[in-house]
């Protein structure tokens, strides 16, 4: 099993460094490793070149098999643990980053309280991302905006926010812009990939045409600063408030009603042994959301 899943990483990386970090063992290791399960199989797996490593003709075949085997065992491992212990005892979980940094830390407390000793392993990154993972069993649970429409997935809304406007603090007694009016702004958004990105070009594009200029940031906190300085208009989730304009001179405006909203939830596949667990673990999550 240490064999496959020392493979399993490197065909997953296709380099042997970062193969070997997500291992937590040292590249000649890693190297080592993978050498013997060649020479078990009798034939090579991998064509080296550097640290590079791209799979051979059998090495593709190989890695899907053993993927799906390892899949296997690690559901036999939470389904054991489901039924030892009514304690989850170890979660992996996903989260996006536009409601990471806000909801992560009153979660974490409140869930280490419920379970000491819980090993947690927490994953920052976009929507595609974690469901791939999800599917692939490297994660337990996300928490992601809903819905994710994917067959197999469990899906548990959590909570409903809407978005604000951030403008520059000078702008804090002008009129709220319509759509069409904020459809001529300089409207800050957030790079491709992520999820908050078109859900507010569609909340500005509703009655037809895309803002007239648009400047991708890499975090929220990024585009706040920005519209500090001057530079245009964003639209945050209010989650984010408290955090993001603490310390940049912009003012926070709320859109009549109906507002443009998100509901954020948490998924995880409907065969996971896990499931009554991670059902908990929404409910830990709701209660830290309204904290």
């Amino acid at each position: 099993m240490r064999h496959l899943r020392y493979f399993d990483a490197l065909a997953r990386h296709s380099h042997f460094g970062r193969a070997a970090e997500a291992c937590s063992i040292t590249q000649p290791a890693l190297s080592m490793q993978i050498k013997e399960l060649e020479d078990l199989i009798g034939a090579p797996l991998v064509e080296r070149g550097g640290r590079q490593a791209r799979l051979t003709d059998l090495g593709a075949e190989f890695a899907a098999r053993v993927h799906a085997i390892l899949r296997s065992v690690d559901d036999l491992e939470d389904l054991v643990r489901a039924r030892i212990s009514p304690l989850l005892t170890r979660l992996r979980i996903g989260v996006i980053p536009t409601v990471a940094p806000y909801l992560l830390p009153r979660f974490i407390a409140e869930l280490t309280a419920l379970y000491p000793g819980l090993d947690l392993h927490v994953r920052e990154t976009l929507t595609p991302r974690l469901l791939a993972e999800i599917g692939e069993g490297r994660l337990d649970a996300a928490i992601v905006a809903l819905p994710v429409n994917q067959p197999g997935l469990e899906e548990v809304a959590l909570f409903s926010e809407t978005f604000v406007l951030v403008r520059p603090e000078g702008e804090a007694d002008h009129p709220m812009p319509d759509r069409d009016a904020l459809r001529e702004m300089r409207l800050l958004l957030l790079e491709e990939g992520h999820c908050f990105r078109d859900q507010a070009l569609s909340f500005c594009a509703a009655t037809g045409s895309r803002p007239r200029e648009l400047m991708d940031g890499s975090s929220l906190s990024t585009l706040v600063q920005m519209v500090g300085a001057g530079i245009g208009v964003t639209l945050i989730p209010e989650m984010a408030v408290p955090v993001e304009t603490r310390s940049a001179p912009v003012a926070v405006t709320h859109f009549a009603d109906p507002a443009p909203q998100r509901t954020i939830g948490m998924v995880w596949r409907r065969s996971n042994p896990l499931g009554a667990a991670l059902t908990r673990v929404a409910d830990v999550l709701q209660h830290a959301a309204r904290g």
